[in-house]
């Protein structure tokens, strides 16, 4: 048995669906489920009942999979416990950020930086909410901002800041508007931002769109907020977005298109600053740098005592 089996294990298990699960691993779904198999005939017990329509734990597979997230997290927790016990007096820390962070949020962990410039060392890691908190999990990255919600128990998760968002539009047919209703958009298409940076809350907002009446959809190119703002200036759709000025998405506005917000409808995105919580007990690697943070913030720390 090699920690991948484990690893392959536990994604079926919480996916529970393997074509779901091998697009998780980045690999085809033939092979993860042999692996599986193999896992299996090793431990002479089938974990899985598979059907047509549905994949289900057996009582073995449903026992194992505490035991396997156990293993895989002391696994993952080896790195940074090396760092821990023989680290120098001053470390690195990486600290993940999302693309587009509040100028608030960035001069925050500016702030960050200077209070802790003795003990730790910050650099900042862009990424994707996804890749940040699995990096966080795992112990690559010792704090992140990222875009809520995060379930993850092993996290703490602390909101710091909620944007309004409003709708992207061509300047041209919203001329002299304040703001917009949604039924002023029940004929546009709605144009998401760049699948591989949004946020799992645009997914609550997509559906919403859907239920208001809003049903056409552009199929997005692999692109970025820039070509999102294009396609808008062009009059293919309508697209939403963070409605302060201020938000660095900005930058890639256009002339000829502009953002209203909504009479009837209130998105929002919210910003949370994460750890993991045992990362951040007394005496802990990470104990000073959270608390600092959770100061710098204005959050609620969670610290406990080991």
């Amino acid at each position: 048995m090699e920690m991948y089996h484990l690893r392959y294990f536990v994604t079926v298990a919480e996916e529970l669906n393997f074509s779901q699960a091998a697009r998780k691993l980045h690999m085809a779904a033939s092979p993860l489920s042999q692996r599986i198999k193999n896992l299996e005939h090793e431990l002479g017990q089938q974990l899985f009942r598979r059907s047509t329509h549905r994949v289900e734990l057996t009582e073995a597979g449903a026992a194992l999979l505490p035991i396997a997230r156990d293993v895989l997290e002391r696994f993952n927790a080896i790195p940074w416990r090396l760092r821990e016990a023989v680290g120098p007096q001053r470390r690195t820390v990486l600290v993940g950020v999302p693309a587009a962070l509040h100028p608030d949020l960035r001069a925050r962990l500016q702030e960050l930086e200077e209070r802790c410039r003795d003990s730790y060392d910050l650099k900042r890691w862009p990424g994707t909410t996804g890749d940040l908190v699995t990096e966080v999990h795992d112990g690559r990255l010792g704090l992140a901002l990222v875009r809520l919600p995060v379930a993850d128990p092993a996290l703490h998760v602390a909101e710091v800041l909620t944007e309004p968002l409003g709708a992207v539009l061509p300047a041209g047919q919203f001329a002299g508007r304040a703001s917009v209703r949604l039924a002023d958009l029940a004929d546009m298409a709605y144009v998401p931002g760049p699948g591989d940076s949004l946020p799992a809350s645009f997914d609550k907002i997509d559906t919403e769109l859907r239920e208001a009446g809003v049903r056409k959809r552009v199929k997005m190119p692999r692109t970025d907020y820039a070509g999102v703002a294009e396609m808008v200036s062009s009059g293919l759709g309508f697209s939403i977005s963070m409605l302060d000025p201020e938000s660095p998405i900005h930058r890639y506005s256009l002339g000829d298109i502009v953002v209203l917000p909504f009479d009837d409808f209130a998105p929002q995105l919210v910003t949370g600053l994460i750890w993991r919580r045992d990362r951040a007990r007394e005496g802990a690697e990470l104990h000073r740098l959270i608390e600092q943070a959770s100061a710098v913030f204005g959050i609620e720390s969670d610290i406990s005592p080991v």
